[in-house]
Formats: structure tokens, sequence, C-alpha cells
């Protein structure tokens, strides 16, 4: 798929890892629709793109609200060939935590909006994808998801965060499988630590024992090489059901 032929939904995008990805498509002729709970930021960001984005604000986990704005977003986009899904939250706690153990609303807010909120968008998209021209190779859209390096190694206080986005590097392969019939790929990245807002409010020390703990390069990702890298999984058709490690080599400690 070439860029300038992206019509691309992407949740998470006013800030972030989102927010480079609509920067990177918009930037070679792509058209994007914002999703975010964030309304200030999310006009904002889209204003600052231009007339080739737009922006709606979408809870991830309401399944009538997600299906609606994809309507929408296809309908102003004259069509819809790629989800990218950024949404997502830390949900960081202990199982056992001082306070005693972890409330059961703060996992399963974080599986809510980190993986079932995937699905939830991925599969609104893909039955609308389903009735797209066929382009080369018979290929009709792209879904593209954000697990993470915490999927396979997990620090304590992550078990939340872990469970989900192990859930999505979970669903790839299968998912992959299924909407192969229907010519719409699907692949994951898990991005190790990367610049982002979160990290911007770090103190300085922290963001160098951050970096130090990458081998190579010794630093944090920048947001554009994530962008890149799903850039290269659109326009590369044989990358389809795997999960790509964005990480430095980073392997992440306990704590």
């Amino acid at each position: 798929m070439q860029l300038d032929q992206v019509k691309a939904i992407i949740t998470g995008g006013a800030s972030g890892l989102g927010h480079a990805v609509a920067q990177h498509l918009v930037a070679h002729g792509g058209k994007v629709t914002l999703f975010d709970v964030n309304e200030e930021k999310g006009h904002a960001a889209a204003q600052a793109l231009g007339d080739a984005a737009r922006f709606h604000k979408t809870d991830v986990t309401s399944e009538d609200g997600v299906a609606a704005n994809v309507a929408a977003a296809r309908e102003a986009m004259g069509g819809l060939n790629v989800v990218m899904n950024c949404a997502g939250i830390l949900g960081a706690g202990r199982v056992l935590g001082k306070e005693g153990p972890m409330p059961l609303s703060t996992f399963a807010t974080t599986v809510m909006v980190n993986l079932v909120g995937s699905f939830n968008v991925a599969k609104a998209a893909a039955a609308l994808m389903q009735g797209n021209e066929a382009g080369e190779d018979g290929e009709r859209g792209v879904i593209v998801n954000t697990a993470s390096v915490a999927a396979y190694e997990g620090q304590i206080g992550q078990a939340a965060y872990s469970a989900s986005k192990g859930g999505v590097v979970g669903m790839t392969l299968p998912m992959a499988r299924e909407l192969s019939r229907f010519g719409i790929r699907v692949a994951t990245i898990a991005p190790g630590i990367f610049w982002t807002p979160m990290v911007d409010g770090m103190p300085p020390q922290v963001q160098e024992s951050l970096s130090a703990s990458i081998p190579f390069p010794s630093r944090l990702g920048k947001p554009e090489e994530f962008a890149q890298t799903v850039a290269f999984i659109l326009g590369n058709r044989y990358i389809n059901g795997e999960t790509i490690r964005l990480d430095g080599a980073v392997r992440l400690q306990p704590k």
C-alpha cells in the first residue's frame, strides 16, 4: 500500500506515538482520522495536521460509539483501509500493594482499554474494509496494533499492563489468519522505551537511567522511528500475523 493511498483511523492519535504516525502519514499524502478521549488535544492535533486530518472523540471500549465513529470516518475520508491502534493506559500497580490487593477494577479497566479497545476498533474497521476494492495481491486493508516489550518481560507493578499487551500479541496471528480471506493484514509493534509525554515529565536522572538501560543505540526511541515502522508495515504486504519488537535490544529487568 502506498502512503498517499492511506485512509487511516489512528486511536490515541492526539499525542505520543499515535500522533507521530498521523504526522508521518499526512506528510506523505495520506488522510487520517484521530480517535482520542481528550477532546481539546484531539481537535488541536487535527487542526495542526491540516485538511487531511479530522478528529472524533472516541471511547475505544464503547462498541456502539466506535462503530458509529468508524463509519463516520470512512464517510469523511472517502474510504478506510488502515487502522492504527495506539490508544492505551499504563494501569500500573502491584497485585499486593501497600493499600492492599489491587482493585479488580484497575486490572479490568487496563485490559478493557488496551486489549478489548484494540479488538473493538479492529473488528469495526474490518467489517467495513472487507467491502473495499481489492488492490495488489488482493489487499483490502491493514490493521496495526500496539503492544509493548512488557508483553514479554513485564516488570513488578505491570501485571495488568503486561496481561493486556500480551493479549494484543496473542490475538495478532489468529486475527491475521481469519482476515486473510478478505485481504486484510494484521500486524503488531511492541515498542520498548520511547520518548512520550509521560517520559517528558520524568526527572532528568530517571530519563538518563532509562537511556542507559538500552544496549544500542543507548537512548530512548523516537516517535518518528515508530511511525517509520508503521509505514514499513503498510508498504510491505508480506508482513502479516507478526509482532515486531522495536526496542534497541532492551530486555526489561524485574524492576
